[in-house]
């Protein structure tokens, strides 16, 4: 309890001169009587977790990392990975307007669909699936962000970086604490835990919340608000002892979230104009998310084994209009169900104190099943009617109606890892990290989907034609796998300069991305397909027309809904600092990154009617980033600053697009070397400041925090072609924090000079005219939180 009086003062990324009970000796805690500590200290020094898969503190480690603490989010009004990622160098996961985009950049790695690119873990347990790591934080005790290929110890899919949640421990934190907020956007928030630590043995935990916005866009055609959102979940957990040895860890997590979404307005980059959103049906995402997890421990001496265990459930619908147009053109459902399992163990330990080794096999099963439906409206059954090859004298008297693509998909993936890291000190103050990891991954697809559309004749008496309606089908099913291997090694050299626990590193790693399925592609190879029949639709004017498909056939449509995997082999050299007698903590990291068949998120203005992975050939990514934090004035003030600058740039990469020219549809081929890739910001940037104000000890008002903070983004493209972007921003905010002992109130202010951008654009020509869709970033916005402890 004595390090949590410490954290209560832990303010924007810092660690305040306090007292603890707790030392760090050669990168190991000890313990010891209480003493005032005169310099700066880790974050992770005072919020202790168990990380199994590590023995040393993490800025002891040849890693860039950030940590922030349930303190320094309060303060920042941070609620989830989107708002966390401003204050972390080289990480962008932008709100693109629901809680099932979560696509997540770090130094130029990830996508918006397709595998993940960065890990996610909560409490130890690994998310599997994409649509589950974009939740509601609370009740939180420390988020760290690791940057750079994690694939050695944390597998496929963590080749950007990682981020670790943690919770409470019960444990270590006991009371009862009751939050309550309102805000701008009647934006509101209240939560209920409970800690409770019966006997030194056992310790359990209890927590529910609510969250809800109004929001701010209105959906100008169907008068109501664009970014409605509602969510609300509770978790337990449970920690048992049964003997010094033995520790069982059983947590369980649900959130469920309504939410109107994607609040896509069309925006005029000439002039900066945003139009308010005007869609025909309103778009939205519902989810119930399922998490549970049993850690299981056992400490043998100089071994200790650990076995993680979780089942994870997922049930969603996702509704949009793809067009974004008030006309009826497209529109998507998107239905998922997942089941997953994941079992883990790893046994680690030291040698001597100069050998300390993880060794460990991982296994992962997620079954999911997608429907996921495409309907075609009357604007764009009109212009696939003008688009059959038939005469205009008859196409006048002839209507579509009906016209859906249904599909049903089940994509299983299977994942096995086998993996060992090594850190060995081959000098007392220099130290050799070697990594391998064996990763196999199993990913099937078994689709039943169809097309489907009826001809409606009203009748042409003077081609002697009546009125008729005639159907048109055409159906797709198959079923097919792909395995992929990969060896992911990483070799790093760490040395101590000094006893201050200041080391520079290097670090060779190797980054892998599965590859995978496009569900949504089935409609745009529908609509490609009705194209090329020409004249051969007019076998719909005098019955049913059904189109069949042979193994020549599916062989080309699964290389087409295919993608590969991606690859990166990345090489970093950096620093952790302690300044100025521990005043001040200085992180230094420069990377360079080679990424082969680097996966895309291609949009439909390119392909058609569908959004779909494209391998990109070969880029390379180049960036640096700095952190500082700090305290001065006797530790009143605490500041931190960061910085980071990415270029990521294709080497490697053409395509062929259709075009329209005056002689009609023309392929085009197009280069795209030396381009920026899209939905990186080039720089990112936080500037944080706190002042606190002893009031009085035993008075009502103990203290009072003023801060502020200033975060921002570069250039960002929101394309190949790099003709659309979004130009630099920053956005700042301020907040006041009274302690009144068991009661702390929070007033804050986000956004406040009301800084108008864009988190997401895209540029769409359905109707034939080129148009450009933006999701703005929230407005100015005011609030207070308030928080008892009991």
């Amino acid at each position: 309890m004595k390090n949590r009086s410490i954290i209560a003062y832990m303010l924007v990324l810092v660690c305040m001169p306090a007292k603890a009970t707790a030392a760090i000796e050669n990168d190991v805690m000890v313990t010891g009587a209480d003493t005032i500590v005169k310099r700066m200290v880790d974050l992770d020094e005072l919020v202790v977790v168990s990380q199994p898969k590590e023995n040393r503190r993490l800025r002891c480690q040849p890693v860039a990392g950030s940590m922030f603490t349930e303190k320094e989010m309060t303060g920042l009004g941070i609620s989830d990975l989107s708002s966390l990622s401003a204050y972390i160098p080289s990480f962008s996961m932008p709100a693109y307007g629901s809680r099932l985009t979560s696509s997540m950049y770090i130094r130029g790695i990830g996508s918006r669909s397709g595998s993940p690119a960065v890990g996610v873990y909560y409490d130890g347990i690994p998310l599997i699936s994409k649509s589950a790591v974009n939740s509601h934080f609370y009740q939180t005790d420390r988020v760290d962000v690791l940057r750079g290929p994690q694939g050695t110890l944390y597998g496929i899919n963590a080749e950007g970086g990682l981020v670790r949640v943690y919770s409470k421990n019960p444990l270590n934190y006991q009371g009862t604490d009751i939050r309550a907020g309102l805000g701008t956007g009647l934006y509101s928030n209240a939560e209920v835990a409970h800690y409770h630590r019966p006997n030194d043995r056992l310790a359990f935990s209890t927590a529910v919340f609510y969250s809800g916005q109004r929001g701010f866009f209105r959906n100008t055609l169907l008068d109501g608000r664009a970014d409605l959102t509602n969510e609300a979940g509770g978790k337990a957990r449970l920690i048992w002892l049964p003997s010094q040895r033995l520790k069982i860890d059983l947590t369980a997590d649900y959130q469920y979230v309504n939410q109107n979404g994607f609040a896509y307005g069309q925006y005029d980059i000439s002039t900066g104009k945003f139009d308010e959103p005007s869609t025909n049906i309103m778009n939205g995402y519902r989810r119930n998310l399922l998490n549970t997890g049993l850690n299981v421990s056992y400490d043998m001496g100089t071994l200790r084994l650990v076995s993680v265990t979780s089942w994870q459930y997922l049930h969603d619908l996702m509704q949009m209009d793809q067009d974004y147009l008030p006309e009826d053109y497209l529109r998507l459902e998107q239905r998922e169900h997942m089941n997953a399992i994941v079992q883990e163990l790893t046994l680690d330990g030291n040698v001597g104190n100069k050998w300390r080794h993880v060794s460990g096999v991982f296994f992962s099963h997620q079954w999911l099943h997608t429907e996921a439906p495409v309907f075609f409206g009357e604007a764009m059954n009109k212009k696939i009617l003008g688009s059959m090859g038939i005469p205009p004298v008859v196409s006048s008297a002839l209507t579509i109606t009906d016209n859906r693509v249904p599909g049903k998909f089940e994509t299983p993936v299977t994942n096995i890892g086998i993996f060992h890291e090594s850190n060995i000190d081959i000098t007392p103050r220099l130290m050799a990290t070697l990594g391998l990891r064996y990763d196999y991954q199993r990913v099937g697809i078994d689709y039943d989907t169809y097309s489907h559309f009826t001809l409606e004749n009203a009748g042409m008496p003077q081609m002697h034609i009546g009125a008729s309606a005639h159907s048109y089908t055409s159906l797709m099913q198959n079923k097919t796998t792909k395995s992929y291997n990969q060896l992911l090694p990483k070799v790093a050299l760490t040395y101590r300069m000094n006893d201050a626990g200041s080391n520079v590193y290097a670090t060779v790693s190797k980054g892998f991305r599965a590859g995978g399925y496009n569900l949504q592609m089935f409609s745009d190879i529908f609509q490609s397909e009705l194209r090329s029949k020409g004249k051969e639709m007019m076998v719909l004017m005098n019955g049913d027309m059904s189109v069949e498909h042979d193994a020549e056939d599916y062989s080309r449509i699964d290389n087409t809904i295919s993608y590969e995997p991606e690859t990166s082999i990345n090489y970093e050299v950096g620093a952790h600092l302690n300044l100025f007698g521990g005043r001040v903590n200085a992180d230094f990291s420069a990377f360079c990154m080679r990424i082969n068949d680097q996966q895309l998120s291609v949009m439909a203005d390119r392909y058609g009617y569908g959004r779909m992975m494209v391998n990109a050939g070969r880029s390379r990514s180049l960036g640096a980033e700095v952190a500082f934090r700090g305290n001065a004035f006797g530790g009143r003030m605490t500041w931190a600053a960061t910085y980071s600058w990415v270029q990521s740039t294709f080497r490697r990469y053409t395509d062929s697009v259709t075009v329209a020219t005056d002689k009609g549809l023309a392929t085009e081929k197009r280069d795209y070397r030396g381009n920026h890739v899209p939905f990186v910001p080039q720089h990112n940037f936080s500037i944080m400041a706190d002042w606190r104000m002893d009031i009085s000890q035993n008075g009502l008002l103990r203290s009072m925090v003023l801060g502020v903070d200033l975060c921002g983004n570069g250039k960002t493209y929101w394309d190949v072609d790099n003709q659309y972007s979004q130009k630099a921003y920053a956005t700042l905010g301020a907040h006041v924090m009274l302690d009144f002992g068991s009661v702390n109130v929070n007033l804050w202010g986000r956004n406040l000079t009301d800084t108008k951008y864009n988190t997401f654009l895209v540029n769409s020509a359905i109707d034939g005219v080129s148009r450009s869709f933006a999701q703005r970033g929230n407005p100015l916005r005011f609030g207070v939180d308030v928080s008892l402890h009991i």
